[in-house]
C-alpha cells in the first residue's frame, strides 16, 4: 500500500549533513518519513546538491531562483540576510515566483496528499496561492509572526492562517497572535521543533568528568550573532560579573564584528558555525549553557531555540531569558534558572552562583535532560504524524492527485 504523501515547503535546510546550518526542518522530515513519503522543496545554497535522498522515504530537492553569482538570500536566515543587505530585497520575488513554479510541478508529478509549509511568509503565501485544495499545515518559528507586523504582512499572514489546515507555533504567545490573525484556535497547535539529542547524554559522557567542574567553568552560548539574540547582554553580564568562567561563543552572523569588539579583553572565544560533531564536543564540556534572548528592536524575538532544546538535552545547567517560549520549557530552579530580558546584572548574579555551585549545576542538569525528552525529535515527530494523519482524513479524498 502506499503511503501518504507530504510536500514541506521551507528555506531552512543544511547543504550537506551535519554543516552547522539548523537541521530541525531536515530532522522533522525524517520523522514524518516513517509513515509518509516526504519531498522537500528549498531554495539552493552553495554545496547543496539539486537533489538528495535524506534517509528512507525522504527526497530534497533543490531550485535555482536567482543568478548562482548573487544567488544568496536563503543562506542562513533570511530575513537577517535582508537586514544585513537591503539590495538582497531584489531577490525575494524571484525565490517566491521560483517556488511557485516548482510547487505546481510537484503537485501535478508528486501529488501530495498534504503540504507542510514552513513560515507563513513566504512559504506560507505561496501554498496559499497555489495549492488549491491540498490541505496545509503552516508552521512559524516566529520570526515572520514576530518581525513581520506592517499592515501589508499583517494582511498577508491573516489570509495564510485563515485558509490553513492547520498552524503549528513555538510557544503559547505564539498561539495567541495567530488566533488573533484569525486562525482557528481549534486547529493552531504549540508542537515546537524536535531537538536531536544523540551522543549528548552526560550519562554517556561520565558525568564526574574533573574538566566539567573544576574553575574556571565553561560557559556556552549558541546561536545566529544577531541582535534578538542578547549576546551583547551577555557579554556585559561577563564583564560585571566575578565568576571565575570562561564564554565560548558558537555561531555567526551580521554582529559577529561588533560583539567581537565588546569581548575585547574577556575570557571569551567565538568558535562560528560549528559542524554538528563540534558543537557536540562543545556541549559535552559546557559546565553552564546560557540563552540571553531579547526582543530586538524589529520586533523579532525567538519562539523557543533549538540549540537551548539540545543543551539541555545534554544534560547542561541552562540559563535563559524570561520570555514566551524559554519559560514554557524551562522549570525555573528545577530545570533552569530565568533572568529578566536584557538585564546584564541578573545575568552576572545568577553566572556567579552556578560557578561557585557545583552541586546546583549538577541537579539543574540532571532536571534540564529529563525535561527535554518531551521535546526530542522523535515526541515531537510523533506529534507531527498525527497532526498529518488527522489533516489528510478530513480532506476530500487524493485532494493532491
Amino acid at each position: 500500500m502506499a503511503l501518504p504523501r507530504v510536500l514541506v515547503l521551507t528555506s531552512t535546510l543544511p547543504a550537506r549533513e551535519g554543516d552547522g546550518t539548523p537541521a530541525f526542518v531536515a530532522d522533522l522530515a525524517r520523522e514524518l518519513g516513517r509513515e509518509f513519503e516526504v519531498r522537500i522543496l528549498t531554495p539552493a545554497v552553495p554545496g547543496g546538491a539539486p537533489r538528495e535522498r535524506l534517509g528512507e522515504n525522504v527526497e530534497a530537492i533543490r531550485y535555482r531562483y536567482f543568478p548562482s553569482r548573487w544567488e544568496d538570500l536563503a543562506d542562513g536566515a533570511m530575513l537577517e540576510n535582508v537586514r544585513a543587505r537591503r539590495s538582497r530585497m531584489l531577490q525575494v520575488p524571484f525565490l517566491m515566483g521560483s517556488m511557485a513554479v516548482a510547487l505546481r510541478r510537484e503537485l501535478r508529478e508528486f501529488r501530495p496528499d498534504a503540504i507542510h509549509a514552513h513560515w507563513i511568509i513566504p512559504q506560507g503565501i505561496v501554498a496559499r496561492t497555489f495549492a488549491g485544495a491540498v490541505p496545509t499545515v503552516v508552521t512559524t518559528l516566529g520570526g515572520d509572526l514576530y518581525a513581520l507586523d506592517g499592515s501589508l504582512a499583517r494582511a498577508q499572514k491573516s489570509r495564510v492562517v485563515r485558509a490553513a489546515s492547520a498552524i503549528t507555533v513555538m510557544n503559547e504567545d505564539m498561539r495567541a497572535r495567530v488566533v488573533g490573525l484569525g486562525g482557528d484556535p481549534s486547529t493552531t497547535h504549540v508542537i515546537p521543533m524536535g531537538a536531536r539529542f544523540t551522543a549528548l547524554s552526560r550519562d554517556d559522557r561520565q558525568v564526574s568528568k574533573p574538566a566539567t567542574w573544576r574553575h574556571p567553568v565553561h560557559l556556552l552560548a549558541v546561536g545566529r550573532l544577531v541582535e534578538k539574540k542578547g549576546f551583547d547582554v551577555l557579554l556585559e553580564a561577563l564583564r560585571r560579573s566575578r565568576a571565575r568562567i570562561d564564554l565560548t561563543i558558537v555561531g555567526d552572523g551580521p554582529e559577529r564584528a561588533r560583539l567581537e569588539g565588546l569581548a575585547e579583553g574577556l575570557p571569551v572565544t567565538f568558535r562560528g558555525q560549528l559542524r554538528r560533531e563540534e558543537l557536540d564536543d562543545e556541549l559535552a564540556h559546557a559546565g553552564i549553557a546560557v540563552f540571553p534572548s531579547r526582543r530586538a528592536s524589529t520586533g523579532d524575538q525567538d519562539g523557543l531555540p533549538v540549540a537551548m532544546l539540545e543543551a539541555m538535552g545534554a544534560g547542561c545547567a541552562v540559563v535563559a531569558s524570561d520570555l514566551p517560549g524559554l519559560n514554557e520549557a524551562i522549570e525555573p530552579g528545577h530545570s533552569g534558572v530565568l533572568v529578566p530580558e536584557g538585564d546584564a546584572d541578573a545575568l552576572a548574579r545568577t553566572l556567579e552562583v552556578l560557578a561557585e555551585d557545583q552541586e546546583l549545576r549538577a541537579a539543574l542538569g540532571a532536571a534540564a535532560r529529563e525535561r527535554a525528552r518531551a521535546y526530542s525529535v522523535e515526541a515531537v515527530g510523533e506529534g507531527y504524524r498525527d497532526l498529518f494523519h488527522r489533516i489528510i482524513a478530513k480532506a476530500p479524498q487524493h485532494a493532491g492527485r
